[in-house]
């Protein structure tokens, strides 16, 4: 890996980030239909930045990142501009707990990440699958789709920040621990993929510790982290719990059916003997290895 290549990549992805913000955030100014359509288009402003910057340097791996950096900055203008009637312990395990999420999550995208010739190879293959369609492809599916999806788990934020005004309940703290353990389990899990990977043989297959439970248990515990926000908003306004799902509903959707899937097809092709993997650990939700026959 070239270092020099390394940071001069995260220097531009840096500097994209901080227009991206600023030309979200000033369009606050310009919008006046509420706390959650300001902030929605606000969203889609800085996301749209961001696609001119992947287009600019033909690299959609610049939007890698906006996953996590952005539920901070929505969190905290919520905070901001709610109604305080939520308790203020509820408002802190809220904000801290998604930048605990954010932090470790950005961190381990930026210690991995390859440099600019690097761009994830779903995104290549995304576009290849209609390459006369890729420039859409590029803003609709890799863009537009996962800033919709996560603005749609963060509506339970909203709801404890602006709508909220329950008392503290034991659903806030079976959220803490949800939230705080799904996010302990990503590290963990991540800990162990990159230390394998550093020391694999050939042929060797990633079967131990949260990885002879689980084949996917980072994306396990990204679930937990939107269930976790999703029973914050419960506790904070049940009258809602209809739509404040919806984000979690859609995060089981995306990963069953499109993540899921394709890390399967790739570690089937790539990997000789990844179906004795499927044949002996749980798909996604840890559970004790199962015997081989």
């Amino acid at each position: 890996m070239n270092t020099m290549d390394k940071t001069a990549g995260l220097a531009r992805i840096t500097v994209a980030y901080v227009i991206a913000l600023f030309a979200g955030g000033a369009s606050l100014y310009l919008f006046e239909f509420g706390a959650l359509l300001d902030v929605f288009l606000a969203d889609l402003v800085a996301t749209a930045v961001i696609f001119m910057f992947s287009r600019s340097y033909g690299n959609s791996s610049f939007y890698d990142a906006y996953w996590s950096v952005i539920p901070p900055c929505i969190a905290l203008y919520w905070l901001a501009v709610g109604n305080g009637s939520s308790p203020p312990l509820r408002e802190i395990l809220v904000l801290g707990l998604i930048l605990y999420w954010a932090t470790r999550l950005t961190l381990n995208w930026a210690i991995h990440w390859e440099g600019m010739h690097h761009e994830d190879w779903r995104y290549r293959l995304l576009r290849e699958r209609a390459p006369h369609m890729a420039l859409l492809t590029d803003f609709f599916g890799i863009h537009l789709f996962p800033t919709l999806q996560v603005f749609a788990g963060l509506l339970p934020v909203y709801a404890v920040y602006v709508l909220g005004d329950r008392p503290l309940n034991w659903l806030d703290l079976l959220a803490s621990v949800v939230l705080a353990g799904a996010v302990t389990l990503q590290w963990v899990a991540d800990r162990q993929l990159h230390r394998f990977l550093a020391t694999r043989q050939e042929g060797e297959q990633l079967q131990t510790g949260l990885w002879a439970w689980s084949r996917h248990p980072n994306y396990f515990g990204e679930l937990g982290f939107w269930f976790g926000l999703f029973l914050f908003g419960l506790a904070a306004y049940p009258a809602g719990w209809y739509w404040e799902a919806i984000g979690f509903v859609l995060m089981v959707i995306m990963f069953l059916t499109a993540s899921i899937p394709m890390m399967e097809k790739r570690s089937l092709e790539r990997r000789p003997n990844y179906q004795e993997v499927i044949d002996s650990t749980s798909m996604l939700i840890p559970l004790p290895p199962r015997r081989q026959q």
